[in-house]
């Protein structure tokens, strides 16, 4: 393992299997949808979802912290809000569980050392979970559309100025920065049907690829 890899593994907070899955995917996914993160409307949303959602770091505190306070905030936010924040909670849950079947795929039954786009989608189609993966992309376009109209309201706008300062003091920045910048990225979109359409057109079309049985979906894609 070169240092620069050393170091950002180490930079990550993730373990090297974990970390080599979470670049990847990145990469793979700033690879198919570089147009929407050139675009100056959906940009700050791509840049939100690599960076914050699926990028290579150790998110486990910021999720736990997460699901420890959802109970406390129920009172202070509408009650669509909450659903928003539970659906996001649940779907945080699938996604890591689906990527540690990944994880296990790759690097115990597979023993690779590296990832690639052929052992990733062999390793994909190993794990067998098509309805799972099927459930994740229906909900990240449910729980798109719902924040969509959940960010508007200004009560949550101005619920969420006003726990900065507590949150930060009560050791709950990390996860008070996420939600500034996830509400930035949907109001900077002024409406994200296309973008949450593009991203389940598009996920739809490489998981069928990928149980076809291509060798290298991700080669021209998106066509």
């Amino acid at each position: 393992m070169d240092d620069n890899l050393s170091q950002a593994i180490a930079q990550s907070g993730l373990s090297r299997e974990r970390y080599l899955l979470a670049d990847w995917q990145t990469r793979r996914l700033a690879h198919c949808y570089a147009d929407l993160a050139s675009s100056t409307r959906y940009g700050l949303a791509t840049t939100f979802f690599l960076s914050d959602i699926y990028g290579p770091t150790d998110f486990s505190q910021r999720d736990a912290d997460g699901e420890r306070i959802v109970v406390k905030m129920r009172s202070l936010l509408p009650k669509r809000a909450m659903a928003a924040i539970e659906e996001a909670l649940h779907l945080n849950r699938l996604t890591l569980s689906l990527d540690t079947q990944l994880v296990h795929k790759l690097f115990n039954d597979m023993q690779v050392q590296t990832i690639d786009a052929v052992n990733y989608t062999a390793a994909y189609r190993l794990c067998d979970n098509y309805a799972q993966r099927c459930e994740q992309i229906r909900l990240v376009h449910e729980l798109g559309r719902e924040l969509d109209v959940v960010v508007k309201k200004q009560m949550v706008q101005l619920a969420l100025r006003l726990a900065r300062g507590p949150a930060h003091l009560a050791g709950l920045g990390e996860l008070q920065d996420f939600l500034e910048r996830g509400v930035a990225a949907f109001l900077h979109m002024e409406g994200a049907d296309y973008f949450l359409d593009t991203v389940r057109t598009r996920e739809t079309a490489l998981l069928e690829r990928i149980y076809g049985g291509e060798v290298n979906p991700f080669a021209d894609f998106p066509r």
